[in-house]
């Protein structure tokens, strides 16, 4: 009889469960993490930069709603040119790398 060792560990119970079973479904959490690490980057350089959202959005030419929007982990409508126009208004420039799939 095979023996069981109990997986204690919440994102290796997820893995043998779930994303090793499912491969959309680990494509679709890879994609909320991505979403969540740019809202994150756009946060922390606006708090760096100490601007508000609406300081942010006026530099930017969009509205407060928008930056709101954008720092939300949830949202998935990033676009690259939004992303330059705020990397220029906080002189940062964006960079996008291709890594090879898991």
């Amino acid at each position: 009889m095979p023996k069981h060792t109990k997986i204690t560990d919440g994102m290796k119970v997820l893995e043998e469960l779930v994303i090793k079973q499912r491969p959309e479904i680990a494509q679709m959490m890879e994609e909320e993490r991505v979403n969540a690490e740019i809202a994150r980057q756009i946060y922390q350089l606006r708090t760096k930069a100490k601007l508000t959202q609406l300081e942010l959005a006026r530099r930017v030419g969009t509205t407060a709603s928008v930056i709101s929007r954008l720092e939300d982990a949830d949202y998935e409508g990033h676009s690259v040119s939004m992303l330059h126009r705020i990397a220029d208004a906080l002189h940062q420039r964006v960079q996008v790398r291709f890594v090879k799939a898991k």
